[in-house]
Parts: C-alpha cells; sequence; structure tokens
C-alpha cells in the first residue's frame, strides 16, 4: 500500500485578495442601498476609502432622478401568459438530510 504524500505548507495556505471596489462599482451600491444623495456619497467614500469630497461628483453625475414608484403588487411580479391549460400548479418539497447510522 502507498503512504499518503502530504500536502505541503504552501497548497494548505489560502489567500485572499481583497480589492476595493471601483468607483462606479461604490455607487450602484450605494444607489441600491438608500435613495438619499448625501447618504451615497458617504456609503461610496467609506467603501472606496476615499474623501467624500472626491467622490460627491460622480455620484451627482450619476444621480438620476428617480420617478414616483407605485406598489408592486404580488400579481405583477408573478404574473404567467394566458393559458388554456388551467391553474399552475408548483409543488415543493423539503429533502431531508441523509442519516448515517453508525454500527
Amino acid at each position: 500500500m502507498l503512504a499518503k504524500k502530504k500536502p505541503s505548507e504552501t497548497q494548505n495556505r489560502r489567500v485572499t485578495r481583497v480589492d476595493p471596489p471601483a468607483l462606479e462599482e461604490a455607487i450602484a451600491a450605494a444607489q441600491g442601498l438608500t435613495e438619499d444623495v448625501e447618504s451615497q456619497v458617504e456609503i461610496a467614500a467609506q467603501l472606496m476609502g476615499m474623501p467624500e469630497d472626491e467622490v460627491r461628483p460622480e455620484v451627482m453625475r450619476a444621480a438620476v432622478p428617480t420617478p414616483v414608484r407605485r406598489p408592486v403588487r404580488l400579481a405583477d411580479r408573478f404574473s404567467m401568459g394566458e393559458r388554456n391549460e388551467g391553474p399552475k400548479v408548483v409543488v415543493v418539497e423539503r429533502k431531508r438530510p441523509r442519516l448515517v447510522i453508525p454500527r
């Protein structure tokens, strides 16, 4: 029988690379979190690690006046096309974890 090789130290070491987001990504993330432009400036600046004064012009340029939002109804989100087949039935089953019984 062959002996198992031990992995070397370099194979076990995991390296995590952390890069700050691009300015456009930070602005998009800030816009997704809040509609307030000043809050977007603050969030984007914190994500980038930059002063707010440098980020503000880009956020203001990217700010688009949003139309008045109407509440989204559940039926609008999950509407199905017209069909003559009747209502669609969806069955959701939960798979239970496999139990291992020790012997």
